[in-house]
């Protein structure tokens, strides 16, 4: 049986790294966002510790140092 009979579908080159390409993107997407997400939970931590040092002012430093990542 070939794949005509198993009812596949077949996909140019052309068509299969366009659908590649638009996957690794997103993927790439993701990464980026969860990285962003993992420092800012990081970051958080530390300025936590910090707090709890008595270190108020380290604590705010840490916390704004990049705020555009709490976003």
């Amino acid at each position: 049986m070939n794949i005509f009979e198993q009812g596949k579908t077949l996909y140019t080159q052309n068509e299969f790294n366009d659908a590649l390409a638009e996957a690794k993107a997103e993927i790439m997407a993701i990464a980026i966002q969860t990285t962003k997400q993992a420092l800012a939970i990081e970051r958080n931590a530390c300025a936590d510790i910090a707090l709890a040092w008595s270190q108020e002012e380290l604590s705010e430093a840490i916390r704004n140092r990049i705020p555009n990542q709490f976003q």
